[in-house]
């Protein structure tokens, strides 16, 4: 049996990809990283970076390139988040973009480099962003729910803290990612039950308010160790 296929035009689509990367301060908060765009449309404003893919490259490479040329951001990691597809979201003309997101240390990336189609790459708190470029908002929303899916059965929360830190600076990124109060004392109560964090005998800076208290350490060993014994993390 023989098909006839008949194509009326030739589709004129292109692809791009996006990085959404996410990073945490005591000070600043949940941050994500973005670029002023240095090119027609939208020039100057701010957007995720990413770009077109080339023909000879992986998405995954493609994604890690961008991202490195316009912030200088190196990363292990990315996560296919979402493909977004809207006939009209790029003015230009019809682009798909894949998207992905990750989470780095910002102490390991404080100086960002711009570069290619970026004059600028700067952290923003995600609760302090400024208008995006394209439909940028929608990309970092979608990466946001995810994230907050995520941190209440993965302990992904330990890729945006330092090696050691402070049991509160853990609570802070919980109540920060979850955007809501939590329980402090069954929080924490929870989650040393799990063993999952090993209490060191340093003891973190004085901020001139009362004692220190001691640093923590995820443990990612007994993790693994529960997760083969089908035990679960869930905040």
């Amino acid at each position: 049996m023989h098909y006839l296929y008949c194509v009326s035009r030739t589709q004129n689509i292109h692809v791009t990809v996006d990085a959404i990367v996410f990073g945490y301060s005591k000070e600043e908060g949940v941050m994500v990283v973005l670029i002023k765009r240095k090119y027609p449309p939208f020039e100057g404003d701010w957007a995720i970076p990413g770009g077109f893919v080339e023909e000879t490259e992986s998405l995954e490479h493609a994604v890690e390139r961008e991202l490195q040329e316009e912030t200088g951001i190196q990363i292990n990691y990315l996560e296919q988040l979402y493909t977004f597809g809207q006939p009209k979201r790029d003015p230009r003309k019809r682009i798909i973009s894949v998207a992905y997101f990750g989470i780095v240390k910002t102490s390991e990336f404080k100086r960002l480099h711009a570069d290619t189609d970026a004059v600028a790459a700067q952290w923003f708190n995600i609760k302090e962003l400024p208008k995006l470029a394209f439909d940028h908002q929608e990309l970092l929303d979608v990466a946001i729910e995810r994230l907050r899916g995520k941190i209440v059965y993965q302990p992904v929360g330990f890729e945006l803290l330092d090696k050691k830190f402070p049991f509160s600076d853990f609570e802070n990124l919980y109540s920060t990612l979850l955007d809501r109060p939590i329980d402090r004392r069954n929080f924490k109560k929870k989650v040393m039950h799990l063993g999952i964090l090993d209490k060191l005998e340093e003891k973190a800076k004085s901020t001139g308010s009362g004692r220190p208290g001691n640093l923590f350490q995820f443990n990612e060993s007994r993790y693994k160790q529960l997760v083969s014994q089908g035990i679960h993390f869930e905040i």
